[in-house]
């Protein structure tokens, strides 16, 4: 059994910080779980340009307000919590943050830690581990 503390995360390599966003990697691929598990903060404000050309994302919001746009047929989203959107065909979106959002995430193929964006808004697949329990 795999038993971690966000607090106690928060603390470690598994919190990775970036513009317009952090994000505190609960489960990754060295767990060898098929997927990762993030808890992921969108800053007020954020404007980001995503599109997971590696994997495919779930995000269920916990708390804040914003909004995500498929960028294909321009359609948004509202998000609050309560809401998920399931990134199931690789889509390019953007995500903005009204207020200060908190994101559970998942992703498949899981993520090794390390991972921040590309300049095509993507992780890579072979990215740095996180090496703390």
């Amino acid at each position: 059994m795999i038993v971690r503390q966000l607090q106690e995360a928060e603390k470690s390599d598994r919190r990775i910080v970036s513009e317009g966003w952090e994000s505190t990697r609960l489960l990754l691929k060295n767990d060898n779980m098929g997927f990762s598990f993030h808890i992921t903060t969108i800053y007020e404000g954020a404007n980001l340009n995503l599109h997971y050309q590696n994997h495919l994302e779930s995000v269920y919001c916990i708390s804040g307000e914003g909004e995500v746009e498929t960028v294909e047929d321009g359609k948004v989203y509202p998000i609050s919590p309560g809401t998920i959107y399931i990134l199931d065909k690789h889509d390019k979106h953007v995500l903005r943050a009204k207020k200060e959002m908190k994101m559970a995430c998942v992703f498949n193929p899981p993520l090794h830690g390390k991972e921040v964006h590309n300049a095509e808004g993507a992780y890579e697949l072979d990215a740095e581990e996180v090496t703390g329990k």
